[in-house]
């Protein structure tokens, strides 16, 4: 590079031999002279980005509680009992210097320095001229005064965590509902009972069994009132008519029947399974009967003609649980494939198949009044949202057994059994499960006999009654004299699981 001068051209010459070292601490002696004379000094920040970094600070930790009012001082003198030497909040005299709240000032808030809060250690506050925020007023009694000194009025000091705003959880928190005890045991048939139905006047109930007989019990007394023989097959599946006087009953004889009570016999039979009938479902508001099988088929019969109106097939295993409402999808099907189907009842073809099952899924239970439904399989219970059938969430808790019933009540109790015996209920809206009770078999039956098949409320939802593996029946009821004090709800949030 060119020189402008001869000083210039000297400076280059003796610059080129020298090395890079020699260059390094010629470059550091230059910066030491250049800055020694300040070298000691500390650096000044600017006036008015301290007052805002200040008044940002206070502001943000302190908004909720920086303008509390002054209050009377105390008459007795001292600490605290509880105090312990810990900060406590406390308002300074105006005419006391202090460092934190001459930093207070000059915050650029706008008022008053005897309003401005600052954070003193108990015991380097003279007392006399510090009053405790939240103390109560001067008592004649200096020992009762001490004693009321404990910070209790909403003006007391949060620390900041408590002052901000904290976010409730999405997840909502349960209702609490009574626990449920077993009150009756009756036994009568001589095999697993399988199924269950009650008659919609609540006067009696129906149940099924391996013995291949329908017994007809009082539901009041729990006395037996009528047995019906035809099944040839344990009998799977049982519905009682709302509109008409018939029960209608499925077995694993391939056979369905419609039985008239006023003449306790069969006057219909639907013929077109291939192979046993697992689980039967009438129509709300429409004269059809749904029946799923063995054979992977929901077949719709009419209930007066006899006749097959659709054989709703996709599945690709056993068909083992089916409800049905009056509005679409009013049909739906669980199978062992995994899978759930909804189906549309007038084109007679599936709208849409849900997988998020990994295990069959045996039992399926639909809300009373809420347009959603759950499905039970060993992996799980989920909650489904009608007619998309949108996934909402799964149940808190995983029962870990083979789930073969549930059933909801209005009351948003939902409970669910398995074939260990064991009697689960939930809080429906969360998914909480607040109790688990274990079935006891009867004498002289194995614990392997524990297992519960079926079950389902009466029509007031007040009482519970379980089929199972031990030939018993037995009578559920909500506890009278249980409470919220002697059953708290021990519920956690959970942390891990989305909500939809």
């Amino acid at each position: 590079m060119p020189a402008a001068g001869g000083g210039g051209t000297e400076l280059l010459e003796a610059v080129e031999p020298q090395s890079l070292k020699k260059l390094s601490l010629k470059s550091l002696k230059r910066a030491l002279d250049l800055f020694a004379a300040t070298h000691g000094d500390r650096f000044v920040g600017h006036p008015d980005s301290r007052k805002i970094r200040v008044s940002c600070k206070v502001n943000d930790e302190y908004a909720a509680i920086k303008d509390v009012p002054n209050l009377a001082p105390r008459d007795s003198g001292g600490a605290a009992p509880g105090d312990n030497g810990l900060q406590s909040l406390r308002l300074p005299a105006p005419e006391q210097p202090s460092t934190n709240a001459g930093s207070a000032r000059e915050m650029g808030s706008g008022q008053a320095g005897g309003k401005q809060l600052a954070l003193v250690p108990s015991q380097a506050q003279p007392a006399s001229t510090a009053p405790t925020v939240g103390a109560a007023p001067a008592s004649s009694n200096p020992a009762g005064d001490r004693t009321s000194s404990a910070i209790t009025t909403p003006d007391r000091y949060l620390p900041s965590a408590a002052v901000m705003k904290r976010l409730p959880s999405k997840w909502p928190k349960p209702a609490w509902h009574p626990p449920w005890v077993n009150y009756r045991v009756i036994s009568g048939h001589l095999g697993w009972v399988r199924s269950i139905a009650f008659d919609p006047g609540n006067e009696w109930f129906c149940t099924g069994s391996a013995d291949r007989t329908i017994k007809i019990w009082d539901s009041g007394t729990g006395q037996l009132k009528l047995t019906l023989t035809g099944h040839i097959e344990q009998v799977r599946g049982l519905a009682v008519s709302t509109r008409h006087p018939y029960l209608f009953s499925a077995g694993d004889d391939k056979q369905v029947k419609c039985w008239d009570l006023e003449y306790n016999k069969v006057i219909r039979s639907y013929h077109g399974h291939l192979s046993g009938v697992y689980c039967l479902a009438l129509h709300p508001t429409l004269d059809i009967l749904m029946t799923g099988g063995r054979d992977s088929v929901c077949r719709v019969w009419d209930m007066r003609t006899k006749a097959q109106v659709f054989a709703l097939s996709g599945h690709e295993n056993t068909v083992c649980s089916v409800i049905t409402q009056a509005t679409d999808p009013q049909v739906v099907t669980g199978s062992h494939d995994t899978t759930i189907k909804l189906w549309d009842l007038a084109a007679g073809k599936s709208m849409s198949t849900l997988t998020f099952h990994k295990k069959s899924v045996r039992a399926l239970a639909m809300h009373p009044f809420e347009h959603t439904f759950t499905s039970a399989s060993a992996d799980n219970i989920k909650k489904f949202r009608l007619p998309k059938g949108d996934f909402l969430h799964n149940m808190l808790s995983q029962q870990r057994t083979i789930v073969n019933c549930m059933s909801i009540n209005e009351d948003n109790v939902m409970v669910s059994a398995g074939d260990n015996g064991s009697l689960w209920f939930w809080d429906y809206k969360s998914g909480h499960n607040f109790q688990q009770a274990q079935t006891i078999v009867q004498p002289g039956s194995l614990d392997s006999e524990a297992g519960i098949y079926a079950l389902s409320y009466d029509m007031t939802g007040s009482r519970l009654i379980t089929c199972e593996a031990d030939k018993t029946i037995k009578f559920w009821k909500e506890d009278e004299t249980a409470t919220p004090e002697s059953h708290p709800i021990h519920f956690r949030p959970p942390k891990d699981m989305r909500r939809f």
